[in-house]
Order: C-alpha cells, then structure tokens, then sequence
C-alpha cells in the first residue's frame, strides 16, 4: 500500500519542456481525503530546490484547504464583523462598510484570497486615485478620484484583514506589506487673523451662535467633542470643562460616541470671560447638552458646519471648515506665549512632537523671533 505523502513533502523532476519541477503537498481536502498538490517551477534544478524549500515553509504556515473556502470579498465580511466590529470605534463602523462595499468588493472582491497579490493591489490603488469617487448628489462637483489620504486608508482596512487572515492560517504573508502607496497632500490651514476674529464673533453674536463657537475658539476642542459637552462636564467654579464623550452621525443618526483617542479624554481650563459665558448659557438652557439643538438632546454635526459657513458669509469672510477654528485657536495660543506641551494637552493631540509638525509654521516665527530678541540682547557685548 503506498505510502499517504505528508503536509509539505515534495519531490523535483525535470520536464518534457526542459524546466524543473518541485511538487509537494500543500494539505488534504477534508471531506475526500485526496492530496492537495502544487508546485513551483525553474530553469535549473538548485533554482527549484531553494523555491520548493520556501514554498513547503510557508506551507507549515498555512491551512491551503481552509484558504481555499474565501475570495477576498467573503473574507472582508469575515474580517469585518468579527473582528472590525469589536475593536474598530463605532463612529468608523460606517465608513469601513463603506471602503468595503464601494471600493474593495468592486475591484479585487472576487479573487481567491490565497491568490491574492501586491500587484493587484497596485493597480485597484491607481484605479481609485483615478476614478474611485462613488457617484453622489453632494459630490458631483468633487474630483473623481478618491484623494490619497483615502487610498492610504482603505490599504489600512485591507492590510488589517489580511494580517488576521495570517493568523487563522489562511495567509503566509501579507500582500499589502509592498504595496507604493501615494504620498499624502497636507491640506493647506486657514485661520482667522485677529481682525477677521472680531468680525467673525460680531457675526455670530447677532445669528444668535456666539456662545458655542466663543467656546471653540478658547479651547480649541473637536466639533464632536464640542458638541458631545454636558452639564455635569463643566465645573464653573475651577474654569475646567472635562471631554468625555463625542456627538457623531452613525448610520444616518446622531449618537454619542467615545472619543478619538485615550489622549482625548482630558480636562481643559477656560479663562474668566468663558466661564461667564458658559453661565448665561446655563441660565438659557433647559438641555443636559451644553449646546443642545432646538428641540433638544444633541445638535446634528452638518447643522453647525452649516451655520459657521453662514456666519462666515455675512461676515464677509472666506470660507473656513470647522476644523479651522481648532486651527485658528492653536496659532493664537502659540503666538501668544503659551508653550507647546500645554497647547498639545489642550488639544488633544498624542504628542506634543505632532503639535509641533503640524504648527511648524507658527514655532518657526516664534523662534525667529526669539532669534531676534537673543541678538539684541546680546549686542550690548559688541
């Protein structure tokens, strides 16, 4: 009776065309017990040996009858709801569903997923940099190619898939490891200057939204962030507001969330004039919600992104995104003394190395002009 050939044994033979050939067995079907043969092939027969070598390695690695089960699609789904759905931040929930069944599934969805390489992986990259925008009202106007920022994270979700595909077995390497991928365009920062400041709150007190983005401007917190604000999070009495949570729209409804990062959570002290403005606003409010909507609990995100691009027209101002509020805060703070450490804590950042990369251009001035102050001081020696 011959003998049942083990997990990763092989053999070489030179063929009929001249190549060499390395077979080995790469696993048994299950449900017939028949062996699962593959091969690598050579010009020459040391060539075959190194590749037969490296092939029955990874063969150890891997479950070939199992990796047989999923195409890239059906693994994403896998991937998604049981891991993506524990570990990933519910507010991302939709936006990974989103990478997964508008960009994923379409271009590579249904390759076998030990099939799967870094070369298909390139080519779906360059198709989304090119056309990869999903086709909507509100994006009609909007370049057609997804933006490298994009790319970079759906190469993320993919690679997150994968490296757990590698530790079910299915997988011996992971295909988006040598993956080019295209380099991030830093979004130019726009902030308001004092003057525009002035005019920008004038606005705002008249619309009747002075206090919220008052609020904003002297911390420096995330929309989110701003929103999510409740009554129990102020301390009046120490000039202290506590981040505790995020508002957010998940799946068409506004919820609270956690926060970003660990770093989020944090304490964030307001000056004399904030604490009196948060204390009208208290004595305004029927809400839990700091800054609640008009008919109460949490204020939809796009509403306030809305309402600033209205403030900012009949302000006669440029058009700013929210985002540039926390922006325009952390310039004046630097410009105005306050050390970097203290403005990354405010902020929330998770260094204040990143504080410092991403306000290079204020840090640079403000050591210019330390440059300036230190050679005046020191002229007096000349």
């Amino acid at each position: 009776m011959a003998r049942k050939r083990a997990n990763g044994e092989g053999s070489i033979r030179k063929r009929k065309d001249g190549r060499w050939e390395g077979r080995y067995t790469a696993g048994h079907d299950p449900n017939t017990g028949k062996p699962i043969y593959k091969n690598v092939l050579g010009k020459t027969q040391a060539e075959v040996k190194v590749k037969l070598k490296s092939a029955m390695e990874e063969c150890e690695k891997v479950d070939i009858w199992k990796a047989r089960q999923y195409t890239v699609g059906q693994w994403m789904e896998v991937w998604f709801t049981n891991y993506a759905a524990v570990k990933v931040r519910p507010s991302s929930h939709q936006t990974y569903r989103g990478y997964i069944d508008h960009h994923i599934k379409p271009y590579i969805g249904d390759i076998p997923l030990s099939k799967l390489t870094t070369l298909d992986l390139q080519k779906m990259y360059l198709s989304l940099l090119g056309n990869g925008r999903v086709e909507r009202i509100e994006s009609r106007k909007q370049p057609k190619g997804l933006s490298a920022k994009t790319v970079r994270n759906i190469n993320q979700v993919i690679s997150s898939a994968m490296t757990f595909a590698i530790q079910q077995r299915l997988l011996a390497a992971d295909p988006t490891a040598g993956c080019a991928l295209p380099k991030l365009e830093h979004k130019e920062m726009h902030t308001l200057t004092a003057d525009q400041l002035a005019a920008f709150l004038r606005e705002a007190k008249e619309t009747g939204v002075y206090e919220m983005y008052y609020i904003e401007l002297a911390t420096g917190l995330r929309r989110g962030e701003l929103l999510g604000l409740k009554w129990e999070d102020i301390d009046l009495g120490a000039g202290t507001i506590h981040v505790r949570r995020q508002v957010a729209r998940i799946k068409g409804v506004i919820v609270e969330a956690p926060l970003k990062t660990k770093n989020s959570y944090r304490t964030v002290s307001v000056g004399a004039d904030a604490v009196e403005i948060l204390k009208r606003q208290k004595e305004s409010s029927h809400d839990e919600y700091v800054f609640p909507s008009p008919a109460g609990g949490p204020i939809s995100p796009d509403s306030v992104n809305n309402m600033l691009h209205r403030v900012l027209k009949r302000a006669g101002l440029p058009k700013l995104r929210f985002h540039d509020l926390r922006h325009t805060f952390a310039t004046l703070a630097l410009q105005n003394g306050v050390d970097v450490k203290t403005v990354s804590g405010m902020l929330g950042h998770y260094s204040a190395g990143f504080t410092l990369d991403t306000y290079a251009h204020v840090t640079t001035a403000a050591q210019k002009a330390a440059a300036e102050t230190m050679s005046g001081v020191l002229s007096v020696t000349f």
